[in-house]
């Protein structure tokens, strides 16, 4: 592969010198006339090694030094200095320089420090990938089709940012695997990789276990307890699920956001935190503002970059690839095809619940296969609701009821259907809740909203 290397230098014969030298030996290079410039091209792309003068007007090299290593440590800076000025080569190197060349140079002895620097760049990388796979934080995403690619894209280009990323999509897309991705390709890939679903955990338990709690907080709290954002420390927090945090932790999180702080349950004062948060959510939070049950603020300080992740209906030609992948990684003592046959009728389903559901359903034929071929009689049944021609066939239960020609309210219909949920389930929110599939909180807001009695 080319190795990019960007060179920035004021002195127009020495980069023209340098430029001819360089692309002789094969690198690929990039020249800027000051710090300005060479900023403004590293921050476009990604280089493998920066030469820069010291001494240039406007912004220094050992400024440039400081930003490149600010925002990308793993990339070596090459420093020229004038001959014998060993002051400026040792603040360089103080400040992280791999090297310096003093000025002028020759062409091998530039070449030889540029070697060397990529040596050292290409075996810093290798370590720093074994030290990442190590942890176990990345995901495989299997992926051919144009839409997927523009997300990996959009992925690794904020991955170098700070910036807070809203990951949305449907439920079993993929979004947790995005913000892996997000995280290993960041500056803070050494670091933790801490995830939390919000609907999973209590509205109760949650405030603990996100920003911790003092001994004594509370009945039980025997000891201090860190949460999850000091856990995280240096690395990525993922708040899964976030369209089902309760509004006073939504408060909490905005603080957090714009002060770089947390208020442990009991604590006697705000405790700094350095952490990168990503977020993910399928659930519209526009729609959720509009509900009052999610603040607009909050989505404002969170939506710095969405990235959207589409359905695999979306994306039909992303299923041959991930069948292989799954068959192979559920299937290790022995080797399972799938004939054209039965991979056209994958290709064809609506897949609901996304990649999640794909993966079962290839797990339920490595089960079911009696050889080494799997057969149409292995796939799980298409649910008669996405049974074209059947009743239901939009998506509806069977018995759903025609919608009137005349309209309905939504509302009204709304209200009526947690009051039978209710009834149902004996007056229990918590039953209520699970067979509605929403949040208990959700479920208790709505109830309040419309005033329903518990009781039906």
């Amino acid at each position: 592969m080319e190795r990019r290397i960007l060179f920035i230098d004021d002195d127009r014969a020495g980069r023209e010198v340098a430029l001819f030298n360089l692309r002789k030996a094969g690198y690929k290079v990039e020249v800027a006339s000051d710090g300005t410039e060479g900023l403004a091209i590293f921050s476009q792309g990604k280089f493998d090694l920066v030469i820069t003068d010291v001494k240039m007007p406007g912004i220094s090299g050992i400024e440039v030094l400081r930003r490149i290593r600010k925002t990308s440590r793993d990339t070596p800076v090459l420093v020229i200095t004038a001959f014998g000025n060993v002051d400026t080569a040792v603040e360089a190197m103080k400040e992280g320089a791999y090297d310096f060349i003093g000025k002028p140079f020759h062409r091998e002895q530039q070449l030889l420090a540029v070697e060397k620097a990529l040596e050292r760049q290409s075996l810093a990388a290798e370590v720093r990938d074994l030290r990442i796979r190590a942890t176990g934080v990345e995901r495989d995403v299997v992926s051919v089709s144009p839409a997927m690619e523009r997300v990996l894209e959009m992925a690794d280009r904020v991955a170098r940012t700070e910036a807070t990323v809203l990951i949305t999509g449907e439920s079993g897309t993929g979004k947790e695997a995005v913000a892996r991705r997000i995280h290993v390709r960041s500056p803070r890939a050494e670091k933790a990789f801490v995830a939390v679903n919000c609907a999973a955990i209590p509205a109760e338990l949650l405030e603990s276990e996100l920003f911790g709690h003092a001994r004594g907080a509370f009945t039980g709290a025997v000891r201090d307890r860190l949460g999850k954002f000091r856990q995280a420390a240096g690395g990525t927090l993922f708040l899964d699920e976030i369209g089902e945090m309760p509004l006073p932790l939504q408060a909490k999180l905005l603080r957090v956001l714009q002060e770089k702080v947390v208020d442990e349950v009991g604590g006697d004062s705000p405790i700094s935190v350095d952490v990168r948060i990503l977020v993910a959510t399928n659930r519209d939070l526009l729609e959720r503002i509009r509900e009052g049950t999610f603040r607009e603020d909050l989505y404002y300080r969170l939506n710095v970059v969405e990235i959207r992740v589409p359905p695999l209906r979306e994306r039909p030609e992303d299923i041959p690839p991930l069948v292989d992948h799954f068959m192979k990684e559920i299937s290790t003592d022995r080797e399972i095809s799938v004939p054209a046959d039965v991979m056209k009728a994958l290709t064809a389903r609506p897949w609901p619940g996304n990649v999640r559901e794909l993966k079962n359903a290839c797990e339920r034929m490595v089960i079911l296969c009696r050889g080494d071929e799997v057969s149409v009689e292995d796939l799980p049944p298409v649910p008669p609701a996405y049974r074209p021609g059947e009743p239901g066939g939009e998506g509806f239960a069977d018995d759903w009821p025609p919608l009137p020609a005349g309209g309905l309210s939504l509302v009204d219909l709304e209200k009526k259907v947690i009051e039978r949920a209710l009834r149902l389930k004996g007056g229990n929110i918590t039953q209520a809740a699970a067979y509605l599939n929403v949040p208990r909180h959700i479920l208790v807001y709505r109830i309040e909203k419309y005033g329903i009695r518990r009781d039906g």
